[in-house]
C-alpha cells in the first residue's frame, strides 16, 4: 500500500510539473497581426506614389514574392514579365484576350490560367492550369486600384512606359463595402479554397506542388504541431522548403472556428 502511495504522488507529481511547464515554460505562439489596410486617398495621388503603392503591394497584401522568387523557382520572374509579354501573347498555347501588356499583367492576376509559362503550371495539366489564385477573391483581395497600382509598377520597373491610370476615389467605396465582415466557414474544402491552400499543397482535392504534401499530414504529425504550422509557419520548415514560403498571418485570417474545423480536417488525413 505504501509504495502505491508514493507511486500515485510521483505520478501527480510529474504532471502538475508538466502542466505547470505546459503553461508557463513554453513560449505561446501569437500569430502576427494582419497588415493594416492601407487607406487609399487616389484623388491626392501622383503616379510616384501610385507605382510605390504597387510595389508595397508586391511585396506584401500581394504575397507575390513568396512564389515570384529567384530561390524558390516556384513562379516565373516578375523582372522578366515586360521583356516577355508580345513572345507569350504571340504563342499558340496563349487563350487570353488581352492585346497589350497592361491587359496580360491584369488577366495574369484574375485569369492566370489564360497563359502559363512552360514549367510553371500544376502538376499533370501540361502546363495548361496555374497555381496561382485569381487574387482579386480569396484571403489576398486585391481592388481594382490596386491590381492597377501593381501594373502600374511593373510596367515603371520593367522600363516600360506607364499606361494606367490612377482610379477615382469612388472605385474605394465598393471597396470599402467588400472589407465587410464576412460569414465564417463550414466546411474544410471551402476554408482549402478560400485561403488557396491547394495552390501550394495537395489537400482536399487540389494538387499543388510547391509545398508539403498534405494527403496524409495527420498520421505523421499530432495537432499541436498541425496548429504551430499554420499560426507560425517558419517555426518549423520541412525538409526540402525554405523559409518564409508560406504567408505568416493564417492565423489572423482564420476564424476560431475556421481554425478548429481546419485543424481537425488535417488531423483526420491518415
Amino acid at each position: 500500500m505504501k509504495n502505491f502511495l508514493i507511486v500515485v504522488a510521483f505520478s501527480l507529481l510529474t504532471i502538475s510539473l508538466f502542466a505547470v511547464y505546459a503553461n508557463y515554460g513554453i513560449p505561446e505562439i501569437v500569430p502576427a497581426p494582419p497588415p493594416k489596410e492601407e487607406k487609399l486617398d487616389l484623388g491626392a495621388m501622383t503616379m510616384e506614389s501610385f507605382v510605390a503603392l504597387g510595389e508595397r503591394i508586391v511585396n506584401g497584401k500581394g504575397t507575390c514574392t513568396l512564389c515570384h522568387n529567384a530561390v524558390g523557382g516556384r513562379a516565373p520572374l516578375l523582372e522578366q514579365v515586360v521583356e516577355l509579354t508580345k513572345q507569350r501573347l504571340a504563342d499558340e498555347k496563349y487563350e487570353g484576350e488581352a492585346e497589350d501588356l497592361e491587359g496580360y499583367l491584369m488577366e495574369s492576376m484574375v485569369e492566370p490560367s489564360a497563359y502559363v509559362v512552360v514549367g510553371f503550371g500544376k502538376k499533370g495539366t501540361n502546363d495548361t492550369v496555374s497555381p496561382m489564385p485569381d487574387v482579386s477573391t480569396g484571403s489576398i483581395g486585391l481592388s481594382e486600384a490596386e491590381m492597377a497600382a501593381v501594373i502600374a509598377y511593373l510596367q515603371e520597373s520593367g522600363g516600360a512606359e506607364i499606361t494606367v491610370e490612377i482610379p477615382t476615389d469612388a472605385d474605394e467605396a465598393d471597396e470599402e463595402d467588400e472589407e465587410e465582415q464576412r460569414t465564417a466557414l463550414t466546411s474544410p474544402e471551402e476554408i482549402v479554397s478560400e485561403f488557396t491552400c491547394g495552390a501550394c499543397h495537395i489537400v482536399a482535392g487540389e494538387e499543388g506542388d510547391v509545398g508539403p504534401d498534405l494527403t496524409l499530414i495527420g498520421g505523421k504529425f499530432d495537432r499541436a504541431y498541425l496548429r504551430r504550422s499554420i499560426l507560425d509557419p517558419n517555426a518549423d520548415i520541412a525538409k526540402g522548403y525554405e523559409a518564409d514560403q508560406m504567408p505568416p498571418d493564417y492565423g489572423s485570417q482564420l476564424y476560431a472556428s475556421e481554425l478548429e474545423l481546419l485543424l481537425d480536417y488535417l488531423a483526420s488525413l491518415k
